[in-house]
């Protein structure tokens, strides 16, 4: 908003001003700017770590609550204060409950969910995500037209809204089965079993679950336990799905849509509108993918996704390549309509496929004795990649233009290889009994599950 950036960043807004000095492509490019918007998934990174410590230790319900409470601190500290630095704190702050949220919720969501909804339930996570997304687009939307120069601090304050609603939920909530056998409450993991199931037919589940659980608790060491040979596969498919559900290019649409739109020729209130559409867009996508996940499974949605945001990019980079240079732009109105609906194409095969499962299958293939350093783990690639893309994004629009869209293309062709080949299919099959119904069977990952190789666990 200009009122935020005179007040923060005014030679952003000075460049701004200049248009026909700066590049269509060049704008917006401040270092300083963009480690305002990518500095909440360094923060967010680090505090993952933690998050895992008082996963294992405190339970899935009272990390919930430390991560609401960071988010309405920040959120305090983001829109009350007037120097840079108080705001950067809150921006901080903000990045550790992104933390603590992202490794708790999904194991959460894992854990407490019968087999045959897990996909969807888990993917409900995502869709809230969405929804917040677009509710904040709209949000600044509005806030952006209020005159007085205090528009971005309700931008900002209206987070606080959300951060309440985690905090109290998480008083309401119960703790999981697993985490509380894992703690050594048995009887009260007994009881929750039977709540959540709503039968008293759950004992062959709590022996499954109190049985992962003593093997879990043999574990003194559980990141060294994630190189042990038999952890390999979820590790690396893991790690592997973080890396590239960033580099589609997704957050950087999300994180600069306004900017990006505007880059291509749209006008201010063009470009905010073409966000909303976008995020509405990638709201009933994701509804699409509770639906089918658990039914075309989750390799189908992540192929076919692959193919068709492979197209989209093309097309727009095309499109930009011949119509939007330097200090000009050629757009006409039924190319403008072009664009979105390719970007719309995109954000919906994203949304339906590896927005939801880059998280799902992580959160449910590690056996439980690595499931909360395995999660970790995905949470912290996933926010080192956030960061990166959002500290470059702007250079990379400024240096390679209408090229960006193939650079981000090329990633999601060698992504869908990688689900062709490694990725297994995950459906319908029981959190417990992933090894040796998924590991054990696939073609290439069952290399791994030879019990003889297990020794010091880092062979």
């Amino acid at each position: 908003m200009p009122d935020f950036l005179k007040k923060f960043y005014p030679d952003v807004y000075a460049s701004t001003q200049k248009l026909n000095i700066n590049s269509n492509y060049c704008k917006y490019n401040n270092q300083s700017l963009q480690l305002f918007t990518s500095l909440l998934y360094l923060a967010a990174l680090v505090a993952t770590f933690f998050a895992s410590y008082t996963t294992k230790r405190l339970g899935r319900k009272k990390t919930m609550l430390i991560a609401g409470v960071f988010f309405i601190v920040g959120t305090v500290l983001n829109a009350s204060f007037n120097h840079l630095s108080v705001v950067i704190l809150g921006r901080v702050l903000l990045g550790c409950g992104v933390g603590f949220g992202n490794q708790v919720v999904p194991l959460f969501l894992s854990e407490i969910a019968p087999t045959r909804i897990r996909g969807g339930l888990n993917i409900l996570f995502q869709l809230n995500a969405t929804i917040g997304i677009l509710l904040a687009t709209l949000v600044n939307y509005g806030a952006a037209k209020i005159k007085g120069g205090w528009g971005w601090r309700l931008s900002l304050g209206l987070a606080g809204v959300p951060a309440l609603m985690l905090t109290l939920g998480s008083l309401i909530v119960v703790d999981t089965p697993n985490s509380l056998i894992q703690r050594g409450k048995l009887d009260e993991g007994r009881s929750v079993l039977k709540k959540i199931r709503g039968t008293e037919n759950i004992e062959t589940e709590f022996a499954e679950i109190v049985e992962a659980s003593r093997v879990a608790e043999e574990i003194k060491h559980p990141f060294r336990n994630l190189l042990k040979r038999k952890n390999r596969p979820p590790l690396i498919i893991a790690i592997a799905m973080q890396i590239f559900q960033q580099f589609t290019g997704i957050n950087a649409i999300f994180f600069y849509a306004p900017i990006l739109f505007a880059s291509m020729g749209f006008g201010n209130n063009a470009s905010l509108y073409a966000a909303v559409i976008t995020g509405a867009v990638n709201v009933l996508a994701t509804i699409v993918s509770v639906f089918l996940v658990d039914k075309v499974g989750r390799r189908m949605l992540l192929l076919e996704a692959g193919i068709q945001m492979f197209l989209s990019q093309i097309v727009v980079a095309i499109v930009l390549a011949l119509k939007v240079k330097d200090h000009s732009n050629n757009l006409s109105y039924g190319l403008s309509i072009l664009v979105v609906v390719m970007v719309c194409t995109f954000v919906s095969a994203f949304a339906w496929s590896w927005g939801p499962i880059g998280w799902l299958i992580p959160s449910e293939t590690f056996p439980l004795e690595a499931r909360s350093a395995g999660q970790s783990v995905t949470v912290c690639v996933n926010m080192l990649c956030c960061f990166v893309i959002g500290q470059v994004f702007l250079l990379m629009l400024c240096s390679l233009k209408y090229a960006i869209f193939l650079f981000f293309s090329a990633w999601v062709l060698v992504m869908s290889l990688f689900v062709l080949f490694l990725i297994p299919e995950t459906k319908n099959v029981p959190i417990e009994e992933m090894t040796e119904r998924v590991w054990k069977k696939h073609w290439f990952w069952k290399r791994y599950m030879d019990d003889h190789y297990e020794g010091d666990g880092v062979k």
